[in-house]
């Protein structure tokens, strides 16, 4: 196993407190380049892959050269067999900003989920109860969702009028898109609203699915679910394994930043910003944890070259703002002074799926997997 449970859990109040500032962050600084919904579309961001095990990982994945594009396939955990029935009228808390918040819940049959990553309504999907879903935000990519209205209209924006006109029985949100005035205008036109609270890592993802299926009317489901998700995780770390080099001297170092080029913008991402979670899976060295690098902080000529990674990690619209590596070797010359950058390996990745938890976990697992150690095989 590459990491423990002991240690996920250590980690697990330091997430807690970067979870808000690290999804915020990534919805602050995206705003403009988030595609809307004209430009966003499940069915054609979603990949199919081999499996991971028959893929064939490069001998030092320190030395390898050229950038690569981490693809996310389709969600691999299924929904739970056997479709867990509500129990309604219920009462849950909803997690405002400004404190809980008791909300009753007397209908389900028309959902709306909305999150910038997707996340609450690949819940719903994995939960077997897809069929309540009324809309969907610019994200989610479960089979069929394609066929839902979308109401969100660019970015982190949607428009009240568009999700009236779904009539909506219950609206789940994180905050991520609407914010807190959304909230008080769907719930002024009488709709009940639930915040589930944000979530970017394991432990932090069970909660989320725990909040999901109490608002459901369907609270005895989260634990079977959650054990899926945790199975899930585990398996691919497993498959994970296999890839890691024996000689401890190629085991690959990582780095995450954040760009946005237009607006010189460079976050590096360290201990409890919820990538560490995911380089703990992927069996790589967190070089920003390694040197005690906190959260997200603006990213500094020295650290970065002290780093040395040999890999940067990167929002794939992030590149797009520096058009692409040589830009982005422009934009930031240290970055030329690192052996990512004299590799020009960097690795980016859809701007919501490295920021997508709970069902999703194992395919970003994956994803990035296929891009550190065997970038060959995606072509």
């Amino acid at each position: 196993m590459l990491h423990s449970h002991a240690r996920r859990a250590s980690r697990s109040s330091r997430a807690r407190a970067g979870t808000a500032l690290a999804l915020g962050l990534a919805i602050a600084l995206t705003g403009c380049q988030t595609a809307g919904p004209a430009e966003t579309s499940a069915s054609s961001t979603t990949v199919e892959l081999p499996p991971l095990d028959s893929v064939t990982p490069v001998d030092n994945p320190r030395t390898y050269e050229g950038a690569t594009t981490a693809l996310v396939g389709s969600p691999s955990i299924e929904p739970l067999k056997e479709t867990p029935e509500a129990v309604l009228p219920t009462t849950v808390m909803s997690k405002d900003r400004a404190g809980d918040v008791e909300v009753e819940i007397t209908d389900t049959s028309r959902v709306l989920a909305i999150s910038l990553t997707g996340t609450l309504s690949d819940i719903i999907y994995t939960l077997g109860l897809s069929d309540q879903l009324v809309g969907r935000d610019a994200t989610t990519e479960f089979p069929g969702v394609e066929d839902l209205p979308l109401v969100v209209r660019s970015g982190h924006d949607i428009e009240a009028e568009s999700v009236l006109g779904l009539e909506p029985t219950l609206i789940l949100t994180d905050l991520s898109i609407g914010g807190i005035d959304f909230v008080n205008t769907m719930r002024n036109a009488g709709i009940p609203v639930v915040v589930i609270d944000r979530s970017v890592d394991p432990e932090t993802s069970a909660e989320a699915i725990q909040q999901v299926s109490a608002a459901l009317g369907v609270a005895s489901a989260a634990d079977q679910l959650n054990a899926s998700v945790e199975a899930a995780i585990a398996a691919k770390e497993a498959e994970v394994a296999r890839l890691i080099p024996t000689d401890e001297s190629k085991v690959p170092r990582v780095a995450f930043l954040y760009v946005r080029g237009g607006s010189g913008i460079f976050y590096l991402f360290g201990e409890g910003s919820s990538v560490d979670s995911l380089f703990d899976s992927l069996g790589v060295v967190d070089v920003a944890e390694e040197v005690g690098w906190v959260g997200q902080r603006p990213m500094t000529d020295e650290a970065l070259i002290d780093m040395n990674p040999d890999i940067i990690i990167v929002m794939t619209k992030g590149l797009d703002s520096t058009n692409g590596v040589d830009g982005l070797l422009e934009a930031q010359p240290s970055i030329a002074l690192t052996a990512a950058g004299e590799h020009r390996r960097i690795i980016d990745i859809d701007d919501a799926k490295i920021f997508a938890s709970g069902p999703r976990i194992p395919d970003v697992i994956d994803a990035l997997a296929r891009a550190i150690y065997a970038p060959d095989s995606l072509g």
